[in-house]
C-alpha cells in the first residue's frame, strides 16, 4: 500500500477519494483514533502523510469490513497493530489477484 502513496502530504479531500469514506467520516475518526490525526499547517488545514493514510485504511477495515465497533477497532490497533496491518495487507492481495484473474477469464471467454 505504501508504493501507491507517492505523496509526502496529502489534503483531505484527496484522502476521502483513496479511503473511500466522506469527509465528515474523517473527521470523526480523528476524534476517535489517535492514528487517524493528520499534521495541521498554521492556517490549521489538514495534511496527511502516507503513514496516516495507511492507518485509516485499516481503520475502515476494521469498522466496514470486519464490522468491529469504534471500542473494538481502538483495542485491536492498540494491542495487535502489526497483526492487523498483516491480516489487512493479505486480503488486499488477495483482492487485486482475484480482480486479475477475473479479468483474465473475462479475456479468455470473449475470444471464443
Amino acid at each position: 500500500m505504501a508504493d501507491t502513496l507517492e505523496k509526502k502530504f496529502y489534503r483531505i479531500a484527496e484522502v476521502s477519494e483513496l479511503v473511500g469514506v466522506p469527509l465528515s467520516t474523517l473527521r470523526f475518526w480523528e476524534t476517535q483514533f489517535p492514528q487517524a490525526c493528520p499534521e495541521r499547517n498554521a492556517k490549521g488545514t489538514r495534511f496527511y502523510t502516507p503513514k496516516t493514510v495507511e492507518s485509516l485504511y485499516l481503520i475502515k477495515y476494521l469498522l466496514h469490513e470486519k464490522g468491529l465497533k469504534i471500542e473494538a477497532a481502538k483495542h485491536q490497533l492498540a494491542n495487535n497493530s502489526s497483526g492487523v496491518s498483516k491480516r489487512f495487507m493479505v486480503i488486499e492481495r488477495l483482492k487485486k489477484i482475484r480482480k486479475s484473474l477475473l479479468e483474465l477469464e473475462n479475456a479468455l471467454i470473449s475470444k471464443v
